[in-house]
């Protein structure tokens, strides 16, 4: 133990064998001690150190150059006269351990650095200096001159006295630096192989553009076009990717390349598409009424759903709430041909500024036509999506799927099947078309979908479907219509002026009773058409002078004989016809029921149905049968009226297919009428289904129904008592019209539909 004048030292640290100089005041100490701070305190371990040599420095500073001897343990501290601080210090020096661990440590720790100084880029020396020392703790001392290692590092190598522990120490220090530098190495050497590549294949691709150049190649000019046709199209960051990658193939291959125009055509579909293009939207509620109201009228529920539809992207609009792609607007409107369901589609653009784009989807049977084709196949081609969202230019268009119900099914697939990802808003913002092989956010696009009829629909696409019923127009309606679109715009196609040709609504009324019976107004207007084509023929050929007013006798000359009457009162003047109202995809109609009986022959059968009946109303027939001979007493029928009988049940006209429920009471009705000879009440139509203990069960397109009831005339209708509240849809001028008759049981449909007085029944 000596006591030894203490020297801190605060920015390095002093090993033994070191030599150093520093600028202080030793006085006239031989031997001193340097210790390292550690924050306000000292190490616990310094180097001991002889003074070689003392130095006076400019303006009278003091200098001593120093050699560090061996470690010391620092003790107690005093202070000598002087003020200088000095300190116990028990000497350590180093001991020789020859255990197999300290060799194998030496080996490994000589590998490592010299490796560092590989990576570092030693010249040698180093190397040199470190494969010179033999002793275990001057080589583990060695790490004390990295420059790597931190302050605190370095205090904590001279603190640790052990020598195979303070080897183990420089060791595990030196494998972070090595590790560090290895990564170092590893990214300067992927950026500077990154840099080299991209400026080689910089110089090839110029080198490449030159040389075609001189042989009168445009490849390079071609690959340039579409590179700054992608850079240009604001496609999703994939999209680009998928671009470049087709993109770096065509510029391999070369235009003479095999798949080149395979290549080419894929790009520039994908180019085609307008990733970036929106069309800005109107969203003004009124203004969209507006627009609807002038082009169509009626169809309030249609009208009703898109004013909805834009009021709410309004509201989420000025009150900042984030656009939520699962909330698309998806729209099935069913209903007869002829009602405008396609045409609306192009209003609903018009109110909301968007483009319009129609895909007639009747007699597709194809899947690829909804999907693409993989570009494996000769000739493959995007969807008929794909295809729209080009024709648009933006991808928030209106698209109109007309004709849904009439999508066909064969080998090549179920393109139904193809649309329940198209029209379900939870999945569309992702749709992946087979071509393209990339994602389409179709969650902007409107889609409204038209049919005529829900049962060729598959039920899990219905059911992604909002449905929107046309249910087709009154007479006053169809009346209004043509006042107010049809016979201007037939006037305008047929080259005449407004001030020529005049015609009033009382024979408009007459043209719609009396030469057309459908839902819609599309027959309509070709009479119309007709009617101003005759009488453009007649001014061009001056057998007229304008102005012309069409009246009753200029409608019969243009148009022929009157083709449709209020038959009712004929057809069930005699007992064992029945008026019924049923509904189809071309709306609804009145249907005539007519039974007979006849003595039976063999082989009895008991009963015929004819009419091209389907096994539906079979039933129903039978049914109807097996009530009214049940039920013959309360009817007022002699049972005798069955035996050795069979009845025949005939519904016009033959030639067109029927079936459905909804007969049932209408041909219990009938029968009831045949028997008891008790004709049926000319001006009572009715509908719904019956049981075989007479009770009268609902249906459905009761709105149909009564405006064709209405349109023939009819005044009464018999209809199911769950069916009542569906009266609410029928137009208030028909409810006023008509009188309605909600039954339960097949004797109240009796009590109304049948005529008091029984007539004498021939035998």
């Amino acid at each position: 133990m000596e006591t030894l004048l203490l020297i801190p030292v605060d920015d390095s640290v002093v090993f033994p064998n070191m030599s150093v100089t520093l600028a202080v005041d030793v006085g006239d100490a031989d031997r001193v001690v340097l210790v390292p701070r550690k924050g306000d305190e000292f190490a616990s371990v310094g180097t001991v150190a002889n003074v070689v040599e003392r130095h006076r420095l400019p303006g009278g500073a003091q200098a001593v150059a120093l050699e560090g001897l061996h470690r010391g343990r620092i003790g107690a501290a005093s202070t000598d006269p002087s003020g200088a601080l000095r300190v116990d210090v028990e000497a350590h020096p180093d001991d020789v351990p020859v255990d197999g661990r300290t060799r194998n440590l030496e080996r490994e720790y000589r590998a490592v650095v010299e490796e560092i100084l590989d990576l570092r880029g030693d010249d040698g020396r180093v190397a040199a200096f470190v494969r010179s020392i033999t002793e275990p703790g001057v080589l583990a001392d060695t790490s004390g001159y990295s420059p790597d290692l931190t302050y605190d590092q370095k205090i904590e190598v001279l603190e640790a006295l052990d020598v195979t522990e303070r080897l183990e120490l420089s060791l595990k220090l030196q494998r972070e630096r090595l590790a560090e530098l290895q990564v170092r190495t590893r990214i300067r050497e992927d950026v500077q192989s990154g840099a080299e590549k991209q400026q080689r294949e910089y110089f090839l691709r110029k080198q490449m553009e030159s040389i075609r150049r001189e042989l009168g190649d445009d490849d390079a000019s071609v690959v340039e076009e579409y590179r700054a046709k992608i850079e240009d199209a604001g496609m999703p960051d994939e999209v680009r990717e998928q671009a470049e990658r087709e993109l770096g193939r065509l510029e391999r291959m070369g235009e003479q390349g095999g798949e080149a125009s395979m290549v080419r055509s894929y790009l520039d579909w994908l180019i085609a598409v307008p990733w970036s293009g929106r069309s800005e939207e109107r969203l003004d509620p009124v203004h969209a009424r507006g627009v609807l109201d002038a082009d169509h009228a009626g169809l309030e529920d249609v009208k009703d759903r898109i004013v909805e539809y834009i009021a709410v992207r309004k509201l989420r609009q000025e009150r900042g709430i984030e656009e939520d792609k699962r909330s698309g607007a998806i729209l099935t409107l069913i209903g007869p041909p002829g009602t405008g369901k396609t045409s609306i589609g192009e209003s609903i653009a018009r109110a909301t500024g968007r483009e319009f784009v129609r895909m007639s989807l009747g007699g597709v049977r194809d899947e690829a036509e909804i999907r693409g084709h993989r570009r494996t196949y000769i000739g493959a081609l995007p969807g008929r999506l794909v295809r729209a969202l080009r024709d648009a230019g933006t991808m928030n268009p209106v698209i109109m799927l007309d004709e849904v119900d009439k999508v066909g099914a064969d080998w090549r697939g179920d393109p139904s099947a193809a649309l329940l990802e198209v029209l379900d808003p939870a999945q569309n913002h992702a749709f992946r078309d087979h071509y393209l092989d990339v994602e389409l956010d179709l969650s902007q696009v409107v889609f409204i979908a038209t049919a005529n009829v829900t049962e060729t629909i598959p039920a899990p696409l219905l059911d992604r479907m909002e449905i929107i019923r046309f249910d087709g127009y009154t007479t006053d309606e169809k009346v209004a219509i043509a006042r107010g679109y049809l016979w201007p715009r037939q006037r305008e196609r047929n080259g005449l002026r407004e001030d020529e040709v005049g015609i009033d609504d009382a024979v408009l009324r007459q043209v719609v009773t009396e030469y057309t019976r459908e839902a819609g107004v599309r027959n309509l207007e070709r009479e119309l058409g007709t009617l101003l084509r005759k009488t453009a023929t007649k001014l061009a050929s001056g057998q007229v002078e304008s102005p012309v007013s069409i009246g009753e006798p200029e409608l019969r000359d243009a148009l022929g004989r009157q083709r449709f009457f209020q038959e009712a009162a004929e057809r069930t003047a005699v007992p064992g016809v029945a008026t019924g109202l049923s509904v189809t995809g071309a709306g609804g109609d009145v249907l005539f029921i007519e039974a007979t009986s006849m003595p039976a022959r063999p082989p009895k059968d008991g009963l015929v149905l004819t009419g091209q009946l389907g096994d539906v109303m079979k039933e129903s027939a039978r049914i109807a049968l097996s009530y009214v001979r049940g039920h013959a007493g309360a009817l007022d029928i002699d049972e005798d009226r069955f035996d050795d009988r069979e009845f025949h049940v005939h519904v016009p006209a033959g030639a067109i297919p029927k079936d459905g429920p909804s007969a049932g009471i209408t041909m219990t009705t009938a029968l009831a009428s045949l028997l008891s000879g008790r004709p049926v009440r000319h001006t009572v139509g009715m509908t719904g289904e019956v049981t075989l203990q007479g009770r009268v069960l609902p249906i459905g397109g009761l709105k149909q129904k009564v405006l064709a009831a209405h349109a023939a005339g009819l005044t009464d209708v018999i209809l199911p008592e769950r069916n009542r509240p569906d009266l609410d849809d029928v137009p208030e001028e028909v409810r006023e019209a008509m009188t309605f008759h909600p039954v339960m049981t097949v004797d109240e449909v009796l009590e109304v539909a049948l005529e008091p007085q029984p007539s004498v029944l021939a035998a």
